[in-house]
């Protein structure tokens, strides 16, 4: 059996955070957790207005997660966003609202980043699987309000969803 891999964060949130990798990239999920879409398809979507993801991520994830992933030039571009809307809060509300751990100062789409490489945190795995599967209810609004294959019905809440791995284009 192989030996757990090792990660060292180099970046200037978490300089020096180490964690390992104890399961098959992308493999062995939580029986609850079942995304739509991996990390790298939600950054070829575009997602967070493009300044989600800095360099520091490069070090961290495959390569190949940031060939076609929708980028900014460092400042908030909506445009890089699949829905072309502002559908994120900013970093300072999510502190101040208790959702952001320690583990993943920069939220769920981190922990979602390194829970898909392999990293298992069994208590906040519990938390973010928790916090994923309460914004499914949009998907129901979407259903309810849209007409199916109307992606241009409330763009803003797709966009929200589409941060959380859901895919609404299939609606």
């Amino acid at each position: 059996m192989p030996h757990p891999k090792k990660v060292i964060v180099q970046d200037r949130m978490q300089p020096g955070y180490t964690y390992v990798l104890s399961a098959p990239l992308g493999k062995n999920f939580h029986p609850e957790f079942k995304p739509d879409l991996t990390p790298k398809e939600m950054l070829e979507l575009g997602i967070f207005d493009g300044v989600y993801v800095d360099n520091m991520y490069h070090k961290e994830f495959p390569n190949n997660w940031f060939t076609h992933a929708r980028l900014s030039s460092g400042m908030p571009d909506v445009t890089c966003n699949y829905f072309k809307v502002h559908a994120s809060q900013p970093l300072k509300i999510w502190q101040q609202k208790g959702w952001i751990y320690k583990d993943d100062p920069r939220g769920w789409f981190q922990w979602y980043c390194r829970y898909y490489m392999g990293r298992r945190l069994l208590e906040e795995d519990m938390r973010q699987i928790k916090r994923w599967k309460s914004i499914r209810r949009h998907i129901g609004q979407l259903v309810a309000h849209c007409r199916p294959g109307d992606t241009l019905c409330r763009p803003k809440q797709r966009q929200a969803l589409l941060h959380w791995a859901y895919d609404t284009r299939k609606l």
